[in-house]
């Protein structure tokens, strides 16, 4: 799992029936405290998040799976949840409601 950034979304021709009506978002993974740390991968979305959001992303096929309830689908990178907040050390570093990023 990792913390990523919404960045964008995409649109694509291709047809695979496990991704009708899912949207794919570019994601930007993050450190806890919002530092870029790897390249940009796209991710289904699960939650209905959106540019901007901060989210938990699982990155293994099988978990992916599971949780779309398709044991054969060509999934591996899935977007399962928004980050409200972070605290590290007892300090709070990313809060959504502050507007951080």
């Amino acid at each position: 799992m990792f913390l990523a950034d919404v960045v964008g979304t995409v649109v694509s021709p291709v047809q695979i029936p496990i991704l009708d009506a899912k949207k794919l978002l570019v994601l930007r993974p993050v450190t806890p405290t919002g530092e870029r740390t790897a390249k940009t991968r796209i991710g289904i979305d699960t939650i209905g998040a959106g540019t901007g959001d901060r989210v938990l992303v699982i990155d293994e096929g099988n978990s992916s799976r599971q949780i779309l309830g398709a044991p054969d689908a060509p999934v591996k990178t899935l977007i399962v949840g928004f980050v409200d907040s972070v605290e590290l050390g007892g300090e709070t570093v990313y809060d959504s409601s502050a507007g951080q990023s």
